[in-house]
């Protein structure tokens, strides 16, 4: 009995397919973008509202300031201040002669308003005096209505005083009888008053006797 040889079919388009695909291009793989970077830390955003401000910041911060200078005084090494030359008898003139006519159109523009008022007297050494001893007497407190606390200023009261106690100094010898003798006794009265008020203000208050014990 022969032997049949046995065939063994092998499908080729199998191996064709796979071959193909092993030879065919490989398309691009296309690589992903690099992740964006975080943005750096923002700074922090001012807080609404007030501020608070130190001293030593706003030295840092603000440039150095020049010392105010005075308009017209110069201030020389020593801390020493320079006046300004005074005026020249010229200008002076010319400026008291520019301020007569300015108070005289001031004065008529007054009376066009009130016909009625006369003509305003000049000003007078003894009014000044009067001005400075009322000033005085109202600062310890003169003038108050009856019932109603006085109010006093006894340090505004003392530098008024002085203050005409200078003008006696300075005027002395350049006064007439009347003038010396008036400002001499508003000045007394003035000191009298003030060294009463201040003899009450510091005087210490007097204490109520002890009670006897029983």
């Amino acid at each position: 009995m022969s032997e049949t040889t046995k065939f063994e079919v092998i499908d080729r388009r199998k191996y064709k397919a796979q071959e193909e695909q092993e030879s065919a291009p490989q398309p691009e793989q296309k690589t992903p973008p690099p992740p964006a970077r975080e943005p750096a830390e923002k700074p922090a955003e001012p807080a609404k509202g007030p501020r608070l401000v130190s001293n030593e910041s706003r030295r840092e911060s603000a440039p150095p300031e020049a010392p105010p200078a005075a308009a017209g005084i110069e201030t020389a090494p020593g801390n020493e201040v320079e006046l300004p030359p005074a005026p020249s008898a010229e200008e002076s003139h010319e400026q008291k002669v520019a301020y007569d006519a300015s108070a005289q159109r001031l004065e008529d523009l007054i009376r066009a308003q009130n016909p009625a008022a006369g003509a305003q007297p000049p000003v007078t050494f003894d009014q000044l005096v009067q001005q400075l001893y009322l000033t005085a007497m109202l600062q310890m407190g003169a003038g108050t209505q009856e019932g109603q606390r006085p109010q006093v200023d006894i340090v505004g009261a003392r530098s008024t005083i002085d203050l005409m106690g200078i003008l006696a100094e300075k005027t002395r010898g350049n006064l007439t009888d009347a003038e010396d003798r008036a400002l001499q006794s508003m000045l007394f009265d003035a000191r009298m008053a003030f060294l009463e008020l201040s003899n009450m203000i510091s005087m210490p208050s007097v204490k109520p006797p002890p009670r006897s014990k029983k």
